[in-house]
């Protein structure tokens, strides 16, 4: 059973294949770019769940890439990586509308827990959307429902 789709962008080949692969090992469908031109080009072919992407990378750098995977699907989650981390890069990904920031070099449990933590909240809000659905349903349809009593019980007098 696939746990989600995950797009790994990494302009590093081995960086690329070591994700894709311990992901793949824990039931991710993964798909991979070399860089942000091309990530967006498999991002406009398929829904994902989560993004992992370099922060640091040639054509398109990850910053660009996230305001336009953002721009596409405001929900997906998206998780910067990067080999030059600093306070004001983490913020600045922050506030484009990353999930989390990961410096490298990274651990991969660290990714692995970091991933669960994103997508787990991802299914809390689908669920808690369901359910706000759900109580509208019923607040909206208790009045019919009390004005067909109130109509059934006059009528059957």
């Amino acid at each position: 059973m696939e746990q989600g789709r995950i797009l790994v962008v990494d302009d590093e080949e081995p960086v690329r294949r070591l994700l894709a692969d311990f992901l793949t090992q824990l039931q991710y469908e993964v798909v991979t770019a070399a860089d942000g031109v091309e990530a967006l080009q498999k991002f406009a072919g398929g829904e994902f769940d989560l993004v992992i992407s370099d922060r640091v990378m040639p054509k398109m750098d990850g910053l660009t890439l996230l305001q336009e995977i953002k721009s596409r699907d405001p929900h997906v989650i998206f998780l910067m990586i990067t080999g030059y981390p600093s306070f004001e890069t983490a913020v600045e990904a922050m506030k484009v509308g990353a999930y989390d920031y990961v410096p490298k070099p990274f651990q991969l449990e660290d990714v692995r827990l970091r991933i669960e933590r994103a997508l787990e909240r991802r299914r809390l809000r689908k669920s808690l959307q369901t359910m706000r659905g759900l109580v509208w349903g019923l607040i909206l349809s208790i009045p019919v429902w009390l004005i067909l009593g109130v109509l059934f019980a006059f009528f059957w007098k």
